[in-house]
């Protein structure tokens, strides 16, 4: 099992282990990384799975076909892919800000730089590129409807600013926490993606994943605004103390931008068929499986711009009312 790298549960008599194979997108010291990050979780009392050294004390080891294996302790509970209820994600985001307490205080430069992963503008810029110069692609027309709409609406979404760079998961789409029978949230798992980046961004990409009753391949998604603010109330009280005021109201658009900018990646892949994770089984080509992909976060991104007053006054009255600090 596992999205990007292959995963093994492994059962021993010194317990239960998550055994995997490091995708070659990444390089081997992402688990230098992990190992610094999820140390300093524990030192602050949080659970997280922790990398186990090998005999020699390495974090990893390379076979002889130049693959990257790891071991990491296993965290037991349930993760969901869809499905998910307010509760999940006001327990989520309480977890999301007690991580992101319990990393503030870390001074540590990663190893592993993603450059430009949420850089709007240049996701902007290579779909308009890509769509100039594949126009000979089979599927042009198709995609191109699609993009033309995804450009139009990031052309009318505001600028984010300036605002402090702090440590965040990377990913946390809701099967990236993982839950208890009762419902808790336990720990945030699959950390290949740790870096430095707003806070903002990092809500926008987890609310545009949690508030999405039918899922990332869902037909027909669209954006619940209860779960928003439960996923708010959650964050808040969690982090309660860590944002400014700024970083916080960013958070009404960025839902926004970080769902047209996974329709545009997914869109210029479709062109560029560039996708590793095509499923063969479902779609016809890595196009078919894009353009799909890029057609449910459009549709999301549309359910969120129909709300968007909803969403900034959401927003403003989870901070007024939870005593946050007041936003205007």
């Amino acid at each position: 099992m596992g999205n990007i790298n292959r995963t093994f549960r492994v059962t021993s008599g010194a317990g239960v282990f998550t055994l995997q194979v490091l995708n070659p997108i990444f390089s081997p010291k992402v688990n230098e990384d992990i190992e610094a990050v999820t140390a300093h979780l524990a030192a602050r009392g949080m659970v997280t799975p922790r990398l186990v050294r090998t005999t020699k004390g390495m974090l990893w080891t390379t076979d002889g076909k130049g693959q990257v294996w790891r071991l990491l302790t296993h965290v037991d509970g349930t993760v969901l892919s869809s499905g998910t209820t307010s509760g999940h994600c006001r327990r989520a985001g309480e977890l999301l800000g007690q991580f992101h307490v319990a990393v503030s205080d870390l001074e540590y430069s990663f190893c592993n730089v993603r450059t430009g992963v949420h850089d709007t503008k240049r996701h902007r810029r290579h779909l308009q590129e890509v769509m100039q110069s594949h126009k000979q692609h089979t599927a042009f027309y198709q995609v191109a409807a699609v993009g033309e709409e995804i450009l139009a609406r990031i052309g009318q979404l505001p600028a984010l600013g300036e605002l402090p760079q702090r440590i965040v998961h990377g990913d946390p789409k809701i099967n990236n926490v993982v839950f208890s029978p009762t419902g808790a949230a336990i720990c945030l798992i699959d950390l290949d993606t740790l870096a430095k980046m707003s806070i903002p961004v990092e809500l926008g990409d987890a609310f545009r994943s949690w508030c999405n009753p039918v899922g990332e391949d869902g037909s027909d998604p669209w954006f619940d605004l209860e779960r928003f603010v439960a996923g708010l109330e959650g964050y808040a009280q969690g982090a309660k103390g860590l944002l400014t005021a700024q970083e916080w109201a960013g958070t009404s658009f960025m839902v926004e931008t970080i769902t047209l900018e996974l329709a545009a990646r997914f869109c210029a892949d479709a062109l560029e068929e560039s996708y590793f994770g095509w499923n063969k089984e479902v779609f016809s080509s890595a196009s078919a499986h894009n353009l799909h992909r890029a057609k449910i976060q459009l549709g999301l991104a549309r359910s969120v711009g129909s709300q968007r007053v909803e969403i900034a006054d959401a927003v403003r009255g989870v901070a007024n009312r939870l005593r946050y600090w007041p936003v205007g």
